[in-house]
């Protein structure tokens, strides 16, 4: 039996699929584990188009959003609408 490592943007394979998975990681209410999560859905989608749309480079999206970037929200959200997405506040 061969095991491989385990990678998420293997099932985000749907806008539902990422939708569910941001939301899992907001409720975390750990910045890093967000945009840890932000940044496989980036990787989902290709960190090349998501460049592209954004007008970040390649490499403020990896140092931002994986290991221990402290993402800007400025960053954050424009990923998000780059994905036609919107953070909610609720009670």
């Amino acid at each position: 039996m061969e095991l491989r490592k385990f990678d998420p943007i293997d099932f985000l394979d749907s806008d539902e699929a990422l939708v569910e998975y941001l939301n899992v990681a907001l409720e975390k209410n750990d910045p890093k584990y967000f945009a840890k999560a932000l940044g496989n859905v980036a990787r989902a989608k290709g960190i090349t188009s998501v460049s592209e749309a954004t007008g970040l480079g390649r490499q403020a999206l990896y140092r931002s959003l994986f290991g221990d970037g402290n993402p800007r929200l400025d960053t954050l959200f424009k990923v998000l609408n780059m994905l036609d997405m919107r953070l909610a506040v609720t009670r």
